[in-house]
């Protein structure tokens, strides 16, 4: 029996004036973990892939990361550029811009001017920190005032530790943290103590953290360093570390214009996603940040290794079935 001869259409692959490609299999917006990751294996896929990176990760203020196997103790900055060379090895095109306007057909407008296209995509927007309006707090983010202890608990062990409270939910970090340092004292700042309920309260003490009422007036620096937290009243308690949970901006709104279903939680709207990060628009995918407050950078790198093997796979069946059907 004569086999079929079936042929691919690779209609995406129109160039621009300048030369570069304006339309492509792939779009990856955003240019961190999970953005590069997914693009890394689309690129190993061979698929056309274009990484729109505006150059403003989360993790920059860090000196470090950790708790990534085989990358422990990296800094951030490093890591990217490594990933943005192991991209370039298979082809796939990185630009320094961003992406300010998305059409329902996947066609971007950058703020450079530049439009292009896309079969898929995927958004790796991540989110933005909201914190504390306290003097000191933005300075020191990501020196001693840190958000994160799996992220930087060990680095900082058995120190004296402030957990700046923000919402009730504080109390949260205020137990994790107490992992790290039996040294701890959670300031409730602009949150009632009777907004904690007796439970809280219960686990609280049997934690060894001490509960200070009182709005927070500032954090002390001396020699580039924190020695202490002071309250409106001028009372002051030595700490070295202050922990507290920054309020969390999804940079979602690329997913809203597309029409994807967003999803209320404690840390922001986020879109609806399965398994794989595919949202409830077909051929759209969210991953690291862009999907959930927790993503850190080991599981933002994950996420989008399954999103770009995913997408891979749909854009081969698409192809397929467009050409039996012929």
């Amino acid at each position: 029996m004569r086999k079929q001869q079936i042929t691919l259409s690779v209609p995406y692959s129109s160039r621009d004036r300048g030369g570069m490609t304006n339309t492509y299999e792939v779009m990856v917006i955003g240019g961190g973990a999970a953005g590069l990751s997914a693009a890394l294996v689309l690129g190993r896929a061979r698929r056309r892939t274009l990484v729109v990176d505006a150059g403003e990760p989360r993790n920059t203020p860090a000196a470090h990361m950790q708790g990534y196997l085989s990358r422990d103790g990296m800094p951030p900055a490093e890591f990217l550029e490594i990933g943005r060379e192991e991209i370039a090895r298979y082809g796939v095109e990185l630009v320094r811009d961003t992406a300010v306007d998305i059409a329902r057909d996947f066609t971007v407008m950058l703020a450079s001017g530049r439009t292009v296209q896309g079969r898929r995509l995927v958004v790796a927007t991540g989110l933005k920190d909201a914190l504390p309006d306290v003097p000191g707090v933005a300075e020191r983010f990501g020196k001693d005032v840190l958000h994160c202890p799996y992220c930087h608990g060990w680095e900082v062990r058995d120190q004296a530790f402030g957990v700046l409270a923000t919402t009730p939910l504080s109390v949260h970090q205020a137990l994790m943290v107490s992992q790290w340092s039996k040294d701890v004292t959670f300031f409730l700042h602009t949150v009632e103590q009777d907004e904690l309920s007796d439970d809280d309260l219960r686990r609280l003490a049997a934690a060894g953290v001490d509960v200070v009422p009182g709005e927070v007036d500032g954090l002390v620096v001396a020699d580039d360093r924190l020695t202490a937290v002071r309250l409106k009243d001028g009372t002051t308690f030595a700490r070295e570390v202050v922990f507290t949970t920054p309020g969390a901006i999804p940079q979602t709104d690329l997913l809203a214009r597309l029409g994807a279903e967003l999803h209320e939680t404690p840390f922001g709207s986020y879109p609806v996603v399965d398994p794989t990060g595919q949202t409830t628009v077909p051929g759209v995918w969210a991953v690291g940040n862009a999907m959930g407050f927790a993503e850190q950078v080991v599981n933002a790198a994950a996420g989008g290794y399954r999103a770009g093997a995913t997408i891979n796979g749909d854009l081969l069946m698409s192809d397929l079935n467009a050409a039996i059907q012929v």
